[in-house]
């Protein structure tokens, strides 16, 4: 959240169950391996998991037919996840709700 929030975004936070975190996921497209900790609704979008603010920010302007897009797990070195200064490379995958992935970025 805070990522987000240096960045310009207004997040408004909220603790679900996971039986409803669950039902929202399976509703937004978010299949089991696209999944991770957290689960945002950004204009139309969903983003699921530490997707860095800038791939939010390019999705919003160029607004692509997608449901949303996610960072799997929660790889070390994506946003929120840089303690240890360790970093995994990894990728923002652009999903649809009728399960199609493509990789939209990738990070290192």
């Amino acid at each position: 959240m805070k990522h987000l929030q240096s960045r310009g975004f207004r997040v408004e936070a909220k603790d679900v169950p996971q039986s409803q975190l669950d039902t929202m996921n399976r509703e937004s497209g978010v299949t089991d391996e696209l999944t991770s900790c957290h689960l945002a609704k950004v204009g139309a979008y969903t983003v699921e998991g530490h997707v860095p603010a800038e791939d939010i920010q390019r999705m919003l302007k160029e607004k692509p037919a997608i449901a949303g897009i996610s960072v799997p797990g929660m790889p070390m070195g994506a946003p929120g996840m840089e303690q240890g200064g360790t970093k995994q490379p990894f990728s923002v995958i652009a999903f649809t709700k009728d399960g199609k992935k493509t990789v939209d970025s990738q990070h290192k």
